[in-house]
């Protein structure tokens, strides 16, 4: 099988490699990196469990190619901590209990971290809506919306209304 070489920049890591065409780039993430915590739930787009930010904007990658990331920056749920503490939107479902079985738990953060990168102090409607396409099958999305909302006011600004 024809086979082409891409590089994509990983959670700030670039990375050259060598693939079919077919390869979808959430298979890419989990096998060809070993980066696992991009799940793959339907692999219809449905869930949400395989969404990671390509150039900051959240995808779901269980349906774009691996080579429609060539040149582009993709950053994981591996890619959200630093050193030895959590990111903000980890801390916010950890303190808000925003998750259950934690299946779809990378793929909420991704869409929350994609959320608040564009709108730092979103409204609870606008966390519902940014959250919309990602399923979860164990909570009632309550929490899940707190802990979005809990990191956003984690990353103001001090004097903002904001913890940091």
């Amino acid at each position: 099988m024809f086979k082409r070489q891409v590089t994509i920049t990983v959670n700030g890591e670039a990375r050259a490699v060598e693939l079919e065409p077919r390869v979808l780039l959430a298979h890419l993430l989990r096998e060809g990196l070993g980066l696992t915590g991009t799940h793959i739930g339907c692999d219809t787009t449905s869930c949400g469990a395989c969404t990671v930010l390509v150039d900051g904007s959240a995808v779901k990658s269980c349906t774009m190619l691996a080579v429609q990331a060539d040149g582009h920056e993709v950053r994981t749920v591996e890619g959200l901590t630093r050193a030895s503490e959590l990111h903000p939107v980890q801390e916010g479902f950890q303190e808000e209990h925003g998750l259950q079985c934690g299946f779809c738990t990378p793929g909420m953060m991704m869409s929350a971290l994609a959320l608040l990168e564009r709108n730092p102090e979103p409204t609870e409607e606008e966390v519902r809506w940014a959250l919309s396409g990602n399923l979860c099958r164990c909570t009632g999305y309550q929490n899940i919306v707190k802990a979005v909302l809990w990191a956003a006011a984690k990353l103001r600004p001090a004097g903002t209304g904001g913890v940091r």
